[in-house]
């Protein structure tokens, strides 16, 4: 039985990994990569946070299904816009949606829509130099709430306190960073609904929280030392608070207050955002005069989404397989939900592999020519992986001191660099 043309649209972490769990199975199937920008990567290259370079690194693993698997990248093709899900299905025998979910959960109170709310996903997308976030210029001000129990939420709050020097060895974008260190942030405010021990944040993020220079931390609402934790992770991560809590603290700089229990109530403001309202689980009642919020409380698929999961559902649809129809799955975030961490989307994406290969072993779908059968045009307007690479390599090599790239922000950019035969990669 020879082996099937599989298309994947996406190519962040999940995509990745469906990859090279399929290229497993079929050793000579077609493997393609559709992605929307003219850069592979998804959520690694756009929604790590640029100062977390060791996450990135993935990237190195992914590679080389592109240098060495003989997996296809085609990106700069948007399905839902450039070429129908149908035209796509029409071409390969599997498709395979790996979009995930870039919306940013609204919080859902009055006031979310004044001037000066923003989502975490947008912030990092737009320090991460996404070109869809060129437009966007938050004005944080000098007092920024940021609303989440997360490592979201630390992300955030880490890039809003760091001074310049402290992005050494990043790819944050230029242009945003200098914005941020003029607007002259002065106190974040981190705050969620859950008490401390049952916050979601890493223990690891929490120190990297210390060993910022020119950082004030104060730690509101913690438990007494003697209160009982459920479990070993509960301790650990009261164990770091408190540790934040009573280090030696600068006698100026920003301000850090994290604040647990509370749950906000409205935001506040005639033309922007000016107070946030909050009500703690005991009662009590806070304002807080903030300049901006950041919401952090989790992703959804976009309403303006080209690609809706629950529109695709067909009679054969078992989302536990990833299986949406006949012939077409989904993996990661858009599976499963906005949870779990890079290397759990390799165990998601073995499990849809798992079950496509089961699909396919009971019911086989082969014939259809993939790639080939796409029209000239699209496939020409595609940027193919070694294109991708003189992008990568132009953005290495204009790369301040102290940087290890400067990203390419905005889509002609990329896609002239990508056509230029002189940019070769090195």
């Amino acid at each position: 039985m020879n082996a099937p043309s599989v298309a994947i649209v996406g190519s962040g972490p999940s995509a990745c990994y469906l990859a090279q769990a399929l290229r497993k199975h079929w050793a000579d199937a077609q493997i393609v990569l559709i992605e929307r920008l003219p850069a592979p990567f998804g959520l690694v290259r756009y929604g790590v946070a640029p100062d977390h370079q060791g996450t990135k690194a993935v990237c190195r693993q992914f590679e080389r299904l592109f240098e060495r698997e003989g997996v296809a990248f085609l990106g700069n093709l948007e399905v839902g816009r450039d070429l129908s899900l149908g035209q796509l299905r029409e071409a390969f025998d599997l498709v395979v949606l790996a979009t995930g979910l870039y919306g940013d959960r609204r919080l859902g109170i009055p006031g979310d829509e004044l001037p000066g709310v923003y989502g975490s996903g947008r912030v990092t997308r737009l320090f991460n130099g996404h070109p869809d976030e060129q437009g966007f210029a938050p004005a944080f001000g000098r007092r920024v709430a940021i609303v989440g129990n997360g490592n979201v939420a630390i992300d955030v709050l880490r890039l809003l306190a760091k001074s310049a020097e402290d992005f050494a060895g990043s790819d944050i974008a230029d242009a945003p960073l200098q914005a941020l260190l003029a607007e002259g942030v002065e106190r974040i405010d981190i705050l969620g609904r859950s008490p401390a021990a049952q916050a979601r944040f890493d223990p690891v993020m929490l120190r990297e929280l210390g060993k910022l220079a020119g950082v004030r931390i104060r730690i509101e609402d913690l438990p007494p030392a003697d209160a009982p934790c459920a479990d070993a992770a509960e301790q650990a991560r009261l164990d770091v608070l408190r540790a934040l809590a009573a280090q030696e603290q600068p006698a100026a700089g920003r301000e850090l207050v994290f604040r647990f229990g509370w749950a906000p109530q409205a935001i506040h403001g005639a033309a922007s955002v000016e107070a946030l309202e909050l009500r703690h689980a005991d009662g009590r009642e806070l304002r807080l005069e903030v300049d901006s919020l950041v919401s952090a409380i989790g992703f959804e698929e976009a309403a303006d989404g080209l690609l809706q999961r629950d529109a695709l559902l067909g009679a054969s649809a078992d989302l536990e397989r990833g299986r949406l129809d006949h012939g077409l799955y989904c993996v990661g975030w858009l599976r499963r939900g906005p949870r779990g961490t890079i290397p759990e989307n390799r165990q998601d994406a073995r499990l849809v592999a798992e079950a496509i290969v089961a699909d396919q072993q009971a019911a086989p779908r082969n014939g259809r020519p993939g790639l080939a059968a796409l029209p000239a045009g699209l496939r020409e307007r595609g940027v193919g992986y070694s294109q991708w690479q003189r992008i990568d390599h132009a953005e290495t090599r204009a790369a301040a001191p102290g940087r290890v790239r400067r990203k390419i922000t905005d889509r002609a950019g990329m896609l002239a660099i990508a056509r230029s035969p002189q940019e070769n990669p090195a």
